[in-house]
């Protein structure tokens, strides 16, 4: 075994875990981003929302796999990102747990303030988190500032410059996009007429934010192409990446919103390989000196420790995506308002 395998297999489960939740706890931000639109009464917000109950909190799951993975495989790069970007995940964290609150204690008012309250407290937070994940890889994709310590020397007001902001915002209405479609494969009646509608939009919205950060990509990041050039067969990803993207209007015109989420799901697959295909082999690319970047060789732990990991992974991770497959089948169909609802 080559001395870069490891590394790389570990690299790739990486991409793996969080391609399954970017598709995954993607539709549970947006839905709750688009809550407050699409949602109108009562009724429908319980709806709105008990059509992610039963799965947000499984779908977090592999953010927290994800985060494990990343700590045992690449603990330096772990303590890098954390550090450096550690007020972005502390309003990230927030967000989450704000979201969480929201959905629980919603049910528990009596009044429609109170209601309404949680209401725009969960969309809120839900589009937080949502623009905050893409901010964190428009940096990430961008490079960040590392010193010869291998600390990421950043502050929140440098991470939140244009580039960044713009790839926040295409991760907001991918997300809201993604929302949309689920929620109208899991409701009934008007708030199924308006998500119907509302699809759409968000997928016009997503549309013109690609094309907007394709060309800030061009311009101001232009390390971004180096891989496809020196694998051109690497340009199969964003071509099929267009292709998923074209094919979600078509699905809307032939009124097939499962074929639709599908191609969503796709769009987001192909978007996070399309970032592990830019990145590689970097894991954070320092972007005033490219010698001092965080690599899968100079960041991994021990070949011992990835290959002890390697077994557990191959345990988890089919017991991960069996308790995933049991709980949306267990709740396959349409929300179903009944005593034990939100």
């Amino acid at each position: 075994m080559t001395p870069e395998l490891l590394p790389t297999i570990w690299f790739a489960l990486l991409g793996v875990l969080l391609t399954g939740y970017a598709i995954l706890d993607g539709f549970d931000l947006g839905v709750g981003t688009m809550h407050l639109v699409l949602a109108r009464t009562d009724e429908e917000r319980r709806t709105s929302l008990n059509s992610i109950g039963p799965l947000w909190d499984g779908n977090e799951v592999w953010l927290v796999t994800f985060g494990g993975a990343l700590f045992a495989a690449f603990p330096i790069a772990y303590a890098a990102t954390f550090s450096g970007f550690y007020s972005a995940f502390m309003l990230v964290l927030f967000a989450l747990i704000f979201r969480a609150v929201s959905i629980e204690f919603r049910g528990k008012m009596k009044s429609s303030a109170g209601k309404t309250a949680w209401d725009v407290a969960f969309s809120g937070a839900s589009a937080l988190a949502a623009f905050l994940f893409g901010v964190a890889v428009g940096n990430v994709f961008r490079g960040v500032p590392i010193d010869d310590a291998g600390e990421v020397r950043s502050s929140l007001v440098e991470q939140l410059s244009p580039f960044p902001l713009l790839v926040g915002l295409l991760t907001l209405s991918l997300f809201a996009m993604h929302g949309t479609i689920f929620l109208h494969l899991k409701t009934e009646g008007e708030l199924r007429r308006r998500a119907g509608a509302w699809m759409g939009r968000t997928f016009a919205l997503f549309a013109l934010l690609f094309l907007l950060t394709t060309v800030a990509t061009a311009r101001t990041v232009p390390h971004a192409f180096d891989n496809l050039e020196r694998y051109p067969i690497l340009w199969a990803v964003p071509v099929l990446n267009l292709l998923a993207v074209l094919n979600i209007p078509r699905a809307i015109h032939l009124r097939r919103p499962g074929y639709a989420f599908v191609s969503s799901s796709c769009v987001i697959a192909a978007l996070v390989f399309l970032l592990g295909t830019t990145l590689f082999p970097y894991l954070l690319r320092s972007s005033p000196h490219p010698d001092q970047s965080l690599t899968i060789a100079n960041a991994a732990s021990s070949d011992t420790t990835l290959r002890i990991m390697l077994v557990i992974a191959g345990v988890g991770m089919p017991a991960v995506l069996a308790y995933s497959a049991v709980v949306y089948w267990t709740f396959r169909g349409k929300v179903r308002l009944d005593e034990h609802s939100y």
